[in-house]
Formats: structure tokens, sequence, C-alpha cells
């Protein structure tokens, strides 16, 4: 049973995540390269704020 108050802590974990993988993705790598790396960036950002259950 998720609690209320976890879905806006777990949204806010998830945009930070996936900001800050991001970021990383866009400085580390090739153009092309950071581009495909938004979608395991984004699976990554998902898992570990709705699927982890440490929020």
């Amino acid at each position: 049973m998720v609690k209320r108050y976890t879905i806006p802590v777990q949204k806010k974990m998830f945009w930070i995540t996936f900001s800050a993988l991001g970021l990383v993705a866009d400085l580390v790598l090739p153009f092309w390269w950071a581009i495909g790396a938004t979608i395991p960036v984004g699976v990554i950002a998902w898992w570990f704020a709705y699927r982890s259950d440490w929020f």
C-alpha cells in the first residue's frame, strides 16, 4: 500500500534522479550516445524512485 505522502516524494526523486543522470550523460558521452542513453536513464530513475521501495 502506497502512503499518500510518498507519491509527491517519489515524483520529486524521479525527476531529480533523471535530471542528474541525464546531465552526467550529456557531459560525459558524445551527443548521439547521450541521446541514446535517455531511455536507460529514464528506466534507472523510474526504478530508483518507484520500485526500490526506498521512498
